[in-house]
């Protein structure tokens, strides 16, 4: 993804993530959980993957109507990452594949 495409999808698309003192976080625009475990927590948003580490994390909530999930527990990190895991040109298995 290049940047205009990229600005043009972060023009189109509302994302919020709120994060409250470590240990709530609210977020909206998610299409899918992924994985989730009490270390990491991984969605699918509108935006790309988004990974969430930390300790006792667990989904104190999640609405597929209003796209948000709320997950709870000492939160040590947020990452995003392209939304299209296929393209893997750059890692190690993309250029073993190539």
């Amino acid at each position: 993804m290049n940047m205009d495409e990229r600005k043009t999808v972060a023009s189109s698309v509302i994302q919020n993530i709120i994060l409250e003192n470590r240990s709530k976080l609210s977020i909206s625009g998610v299409l899918d959980v992924l994985s989730f475990d009490d270390q990491v927590v991984i969605l699918e948003t509108d935006l790309g993957l988004l990974t969430v580490k930390g300790e006792n994390l667990r989904i104190n909530k999640l609405s597929i109507d209003t796209s948000e999930v709320i997950v709870e527990g000492d939160i040590s990190g947020l990452t995003y990452s392209d939304k299209d895991i296929n393209k893997t040109s750059n890692s190690i298995f993309g250029k073993i594949f190539k």
